[in-house]
This record gives C-alpha cells, structure tokens and sequence, in this order.
C-alpha cells in the first residue's frame, strides 16, 4: 500500500484563448503550460520531420504515441492510488516490467496535480511528487519507442525543475530531487536521476525566450 500525504493546494483552471490554451490561477493570472515551454526546445527537428515523413504519418505516429502514453500514465495513477490495474495486451509486457520500479516510490505528495508558479509565470500538471528510494523528488512518467540517453531528455528535467520550483512556492516544502522513470518498448525501464538545482536555471532561461516569442 502506498501512503498518501494531503496538501490544501490552490486549484487553477484551464482556458481557452486566442494564444491557446493557458491555466488560469485563483488571482486571475493566465500562465502557459510548463509543457509549452519546454516544447521550444527540438521545435525545427520536429518540423523536419513532420516535412520528412509527411503530415498524414506524422499525425498518426504522434497520436500512437500519445495514445501509449496516455495508458501508461493511467496505470501509474491507478496502481499508486492503490487500486485494481488491469493492462490491455498492448501494454502488459511493457507494465510486468516498469510496475517494480514504481515500488521505490512511497509517501506520496502529488498524483496527477495541477500546480503553478507565479515566480516562473507558468503552470501545468505534474505526474507525482513523492519520495524515491526515500528522498522527496518529483517523478515523471515518459514512454519511448526506443532507448534515449540524457542528452536527449533535458525538456523532461526543467518540466521537472518547474514542479518542483511550483510545489515549494504552494507548500514551502522543497523538492531537490528530479527521477525521470521511463517504460521502452521491448527493453527494460530507464532511470534518470537529476538535481533540480541543476536545471532550474535553464528552464528560466527558456521561460525568458518563450516570453520573447510568444508575448506572454
């Protein structure tokens, strides 16, 4: 069983605008996912590839993708909530191997919880934010087709860093540990463990330049 630890955090909404979908925070304040902010980073390689593949394939591959994704997610949030998890046979070889990692997690402080920051002026959702192997970090879900390697995964660690920096600003309690647990298709689960002092600092930097770019 996995013990889970209440917190009285403020709610946002999500609205839609014509700059797209923003949070809208208690005080009235519009911020961009955290997502949005990362998604700067690989935006050309992206529409190369988009350009490469055709945007018919792109689209069916991207919503594969998501699709996978998305089930992945559920299973983790229903499995930590301490519920009945029941993969379909997409999924079950992909679940018997990422489900043991999962129990390193414990006193869990989020699960699938809205969150903003008014010093970062962004918002979003965090997977969890729990203690790992006993220290508090926050842990994200991520699906690939293929084995990556850190380099290619630093969008995933400012996400991570922004939660983190957005937890503390709702709680006063710190997060100084990232985990990034990803499930591979017909390979073992990858563990990435990072600072989040580490990349703080970058996800502001790329804040800076979304701002520049987008006006908001």
């Amino acid at each position: 069983m996995f013990t889970h630890i209440h917190h009285d955090i403020q709610r946002i909404q999500r609205v839609e605008t014509p700059d797209g979908r923003l949070y809208e925070t208690p005080s009235g304040k519009r911020y961009p996912s955290v997502t949005s902010v990362t998604g700067l980073l690989g935006k050309e390689a992206i529409i190369a590839w988009r350009k490469r593949v055709g945007e018919e394939e792109a689209n069916r591959i991207s919503t594969k993708a998501a699709n996978r994704g998305t089930r992945i997610h559920s299973l983790c949030e229903s499995y930590l909530n301490n519920e009945s998890v029941e993969p379909d046979i997409f999924d079950s070889e992909t679940w018997s191997t990422f489900k043991p990692v999962l129990s390193k997690i414990n006193n869990i402080h989020c699960l699938e919880t809205p969150l903003y920051s008014d010093h970062l002026q962004v918002a979003g959702t965090v997977d969890c934010i729990a203690e790992y192997e006993g220290k508090l970090s926050v842990v994200d879900f991520k699906t690939s087709k293929r084995i990556k390697r850190r380099d290619d995964i630093h969008g995933y660690f400012m996400q991570c860093a922004a939660y983190a920096v957005a937890f503390e600003e709702q709680t006063g309690i710190s997060v100084p540990k990232i985990v990034i647990l990803m499930a591979v298709d017909d390979e073992s689960p990858l563990i990435f463990e990072e600072k989040r002092n580490t990349w703080i600092n970058k996800f502001i930097d790329l804040r800076n330049q979304f701002h520049i770019e987008r006006g908001y």
